[in-house]
């Protein structure tokens, strides 16, 4: 089992089973198998979407959240940032554990690894391109261009209302 905090300070569990692979289903029409069965790229879905992430995060911790109380709006309020990153990591975690297999777990784990790694580059290649001044170089590059594009004087053609009718 995993778990993360939400923004409220709240400690959740994240146990992926057959009833939570089940109550995701029923409450989201999220087959959390196609992420062991390697079709329909759930994976990349629930890292790119936040509110599918959630919802499948309260799914998956609902009878947690039926015990405090707390509905799927309240649960969603406090998710955000960090809370989000966490639970993701929790749920695909999990996912690996849940695998029958002991290859399909250690390949789903190799594929959750390479995808944070590849993630990772991705996003020190976005701070390197901020930090060296790139990004604001092109950004005058194109601006200028755009005013320059812009300054050529060709005359507009004249309304309809200013030519003489044949």
């Amino acid at each position: 089992m995993r778990s993360f905090k939400d923004n409220e300070g709240r400690q959740w569990t994240v146990d992926i089973n057959v009833s939570a692979v089940k109550r995701v289903r029923g409450l989201t029409g999220t087959d959390l198998m196609q992420v062991i069965e390697g079709t329909g790229g759930l994976i990349e879905k629930l890292i790119r979407d936040p509110v599918l992430l959630c919802d499948v995060v309260y799914a998956i911790c609902k009878p947690e959240a039926d015990a405090r109380s707390v509905s799927d709006e309240e649960f969603g309020r406090a998710m955000a940032g960090d809370a989000i990153e966490a639970a993701t990591m929790a749920v695909l975690d999990e996912l690996v554990g849940f695998c029958p297999s002991p290859r399909d777990r250690a390949n789903l784990g190799r594929v959750l690894q390479a995808t944070r790694k590849v993630m990772d580059r991705a996003r020190g290649l976005v701070e390197k391109k901020l930090d060296s001044g790139e990004l604001d170089r092109l950004a005058d590059r194109l601006l200028s261009e755009g005013q320059t594009a812009g300054s050529s004087s060709t005359s507009a053609p004249e309304s309809l209302a200013s030519t003489p009718a044949p």
